[in-house]
């Protein structure tokens, strides 16, 4: 049998005779590149990588030129530039597999000079990096990774798929053979078991042993090869794991069944060992697609971006561009059922756009002349034109995409320290195995190794080490479907303490557009003329306004042509309509005096030569489900109170519409910190509602900061939740799910203390077989998995649901 190559695994070449030093020790490899990528590992001081790692690393390629990656076009895809000069990518590395892969990774990129930060999270395959492109090429870190022996990719759709077919089908591939042998193993038992209480020749039972050695073998080599990995990572790191309890009792059962049908005598356990091996796989089977859940958000926001647009060249005729050849400011053309390649301007009247997989709303929405069309969107009525506006990496899709990959590289706290109770837990189980089996030895010699076993296999910490990472990651997932990010981890502890809720008003409870409430006719003129004459003059200004004016005009009415406008910054607009002067704005600038002192600031004057026309009279507009969203919190049992930096008057009239009696106005961000810190010195657990830009520094202030999801606001990971529907109502939702987490959390710590706790004495005086055992603890792993799938937005149906959320069921996606 040739030697394994001690970089990659493989097998050697006939013939090949190549030596890596590292630590002083020639070792020898395959290829030239294993050797490069292992002296390579061992120049840079990491060669502790291959004391650390679970598996080998991936057979180093040839090398790999990256310079494409310092490409503009290619950058703007993949890369977000922020304003301090510093950058970030995130990039899918094949062969990354382990921890040790994710320490070697994070130690060999963090010594370049420009490097600010690297995350690695194994289980996505991701490497996130900050670095400072002044300083370093990207190309230059890329291939870093590839001397290592890694590939980097892109983070698209090809490459993810790629990479979760491999993983699957290895997974499926193992849990087929384990099943088919636990199948063959469990039906030759049975003709051992009837032998022993019906009688059997020795040949025969002798025979059945070995035919149940034979199916067994490939289910311990193959099948449960991630286990034995999981071990030697373990024990390299001189750590205790579950999966050293795992691998002790798989390797007791088989060398022990492998011993007595050698000798001919005594009890065999393949069976067991067998069914073991399967439970555990299947265990981990849906753990993997638990995770796997989590990880589609991220993997469908990716094919969401499509590879090609419809350009309008210089000439006004369609080309067809890939989308790294956008640049600010192109004419792009976007089909019905086809996805915004950018963000951009609509520069048609209307279009309807399903953005239900960004925001988790399932209705379509309608955006109009000059409104923001973000890319992965789905045109459901155009064609459209729009003008770019951000491409690739600095795209709403992008920063939504990068918020769910910082979650995911980062543990909750009791995550941490189930892993440190768990490595404890497994110490105390292998010092109660020994005490058992000396026990038995000397009571029973003979029921020492059953029992022993039993206690072993019993007692391994599946569900303890499961129950606080699957719940996290369904719980996340849940979120992402109604449109709520959590970029932390902890959040959802704190979420479900919540007890009062605050505000911010303008942009958070209002939206940034008036409405007309009213018009006071003075003049002769009726009020459809005086609205008229009004939009006439505001039809070429973006003001607010100006938008608000022309949208309350007569249904149908022809609108007046009007000349020699005239715009005052701060001030109104004049113009001729017909051959007479009118003007419209502040009382000063429409009357051309000074206004009286209870004159109305939201109320606009149009005004002719001969004097004032009509008063009219605009607020705010509020959030479609702003009175809703508070009215579920305050059934909820939550306090509501609202912080603005507006005038008295404005800020009591939003708070009035709302039913809010607790407001602040005139509030400055230190006046509004220091109301913060007064309701927590009362008791309160706050959470702070705001924009995500001016109220920053609250948002900082408070126990859980919400930001609402709109342009930059995306961007900013300081948030503990981010709104990306940019619906309030989905905060309650989101408090619902956060107390259904911690009941799930919960249920899943008891019955995995509770399930041990009545397990293992059990198994110690005998009572439970080493293959009920296995499926005990099967059984509590399945059950932790199974019973965090729980957690899911809440159903209109469902009277939980219709308690918490009875004005909003429609949003949310079956």
């Amino acid at each position: 049998m040739s030697a394994a190559c001690f970089h990659c695994g493989e097998a050697i070449p006939h013939g090949v005779a190549l030596d890596a030093c590292v630590n002083g020790e020639a070792h020898a490899v395959c290829c030239i590149g294993c050797q490069a990528a292992a002296q390579w590992i061992a120049t840079l001081g990491l060669a502790d990588y291959y004391r650390l790692r679970s598996t080998p690393a991936g057979r180093a390629g040839a090398a790999v030129d990256f310079s494409a990656w310092d490409r503009a076009q290619l950058q703007r895809l993949y890369v977000r530039h922020a304003g301090n000069g510093s950058a970030e990518v995130c990039v899918l590395v094949e062969g990354l597999r382990c921890a040790a892969c994710a320490w070697l990774i994070d130690r060999a990129l963090r010594d370049l000079p420009g490097v600010r930060a690297v995350e690695v999270n194994p289980g996505a395959r991701r490497v996130r990096i900050e670095w400072m492109p002044a300083n370093m090429a990207l190309s230059e870190m890329l291939g870093r990774i590839a001397r290592l022996g890694y590939t980097p990719h892109p983070c698209n759709a090809q490459a993810l798929d790629a990479l979760d077919q491999r993983e699957s089908r290895t997974a499926l591939k193992r849990l087929i053979v384990a099943g088919l042998g636990m199948m063959q193993a469990m039906m030759f038992a049975v003709t051992l078991y009837a032998g022993a209480f019906e009688g059997i020749d020795p040949a025969t039972r002798d025979f059945f042993r070995w035919i149940g050695l034979i199916v067994t073998t490939p289910v311990v080599i193959y099948a449960a090869q991630p286990f034995f990995a999981g071990a030697a990572r373990e024990l390299r790191a001189r750590t205790l794991g579950m999966d050293t309890t795992i691998v002790l009792a798989i390797t007791l059962i088989y060398v022990a069944s492998l011993y007595e049908t050698l000798r001919g005598g005594g009890e065999v356990y393949f069976d067991s060992a067998s069914m073991f091996v399967f439970l555990l796989l299947g265990g981990r089977y849906l753990e993997m697609r638990a995770r796997r859940h989590a990880a589609d958000v991220v993997d469908a926001l990716a094919r969401l971006q499509p590879a090609l647009a419809q350009r309008r060249s210089a000439a006004g005729a369609p080309e067809t561009v890939g989308v790294h050849e956008l640049e600010a400011g192109d004419i792009v053309v976007v089909a019905v059922g086809v996805a915004v390649p950018a963000d951009g301007i609509l520069l048609d009247e209307a279009c309807e756009v399903d953005e239900s997989l960004l925001t988790g709303e399932s209705a379509a929405r309608t955006r109009r002349r000059g409104e923001t069309l973000i890319a992965g969107s789905v045109v459901r009525a155009g064609p459209v034109e729009m003008r770019v506006a951000h491409v690739g990496a600095d795209t709403v899709l992008s920063s939504i995409m990068r918020l769910i990959e910082r979650a995911q590289t980062r543990r909750p706290r009791a995550a941490l320290l189930g892993d440190r109770i768990a490595a404890r837990f497994v110490a105390g189980v292998l010092a109660l195995t020994v005490l058992t089996a000396v026990a038995w030895l000397c009571f029973d010699p003979s029921r020492a190794f059953a029992a022993a076993l039993a206690v072993l296999v019993v007692s391994c910490p599946c569900a303890f080490a499961l129950s606080v990472p699957v719940a996290h990651l369904r719980a996340a997932s849940a979120l992402a479907r109604i449109g709520v990010l959590m970029p932390g981890t902890d959040v959802l502890e704190k979420l479900a303490r919540v007890d009062r809720v605050v505000f911010d008003k303008t942009g958070t409870l209002t939206r940034d557009r008036l409405e007309l409430v009213g018009i006071d006719v003075i003049g002769a003129r009726g009020a459809d003329a005086c609205l008229r004459i009004a939009a006439a003059l505001e039809l070429g200004s973006a003001h607010p306004l100006a938008t608000a004016i022309r949208a309350a005009a007569p249904a149908g009415a022809t609108i007046p042509r009007a000349e020699m406008l005239q715009t005052i910054a701060g001030a109104g607009i004049a113009g001729c309509i017909d051959g007479q002067r009118y003007r419209i704005g502040r009382t000063e600038f429409a009357l051309g005096r000074a206004a009286p002192a209870a004159t109305d600031d939201d109320a606009v004057v149009l005004a002719d030569a001969h004097g004032a026309l009509a008063r009219l009279h605009l607020r705010e507009t509020l959030r479609d489900e702003a009175a809703g969203a508070i009215a579920v919190l305050r059934a909820q049992g939550c306090k509501v109170a609202m912080l603005s930096g507006d005038s008295q008057a404005r800020a009591a009239a939003v708070a009035e519409r709302l039913g809010i009696d607790d407001f602040r106005a005139r509030a400055k961000p230190d006046d509004k910190l220091r109301a913060l810190e007064a309701w927590r010195a009362c008791g309160d657990t706050v959470a702070m509602v705001g924009d995500g830009v001016n109220d920053a520094p609250v948002l900082a202030g408070a126990d859980v900061a919400i930001a609402l999801g709109g342009g930059t606001q995306l961007a900013q990971a300081s948030a503990d939740l981010v709104l990306a529907s940019d619906r309030l109502d989905t905060i309650a939702t989101a408090r619902t799910l956060a107390l259904t987490t911690l009941r799930v959390l919960r249920a899943n710590l008891y019955w995995a203390i509770a399930y041990n706790l009545s397990g293992i004495p059990l198994a110690a005086f005998g009572l439970v077989p080493p293959w009920l055992a296995a499926i005990g603890m099967s059984a509590s792993s399945l059950f932790v998995v199974l019973n965090s799938l729980r957690i899911a937005p809440p159903q209109a149906s469902s009277p939980r649901a219709a308690d918490a959320v009875p004005a909003f069921a429609e949003v949310l996606p079956a």
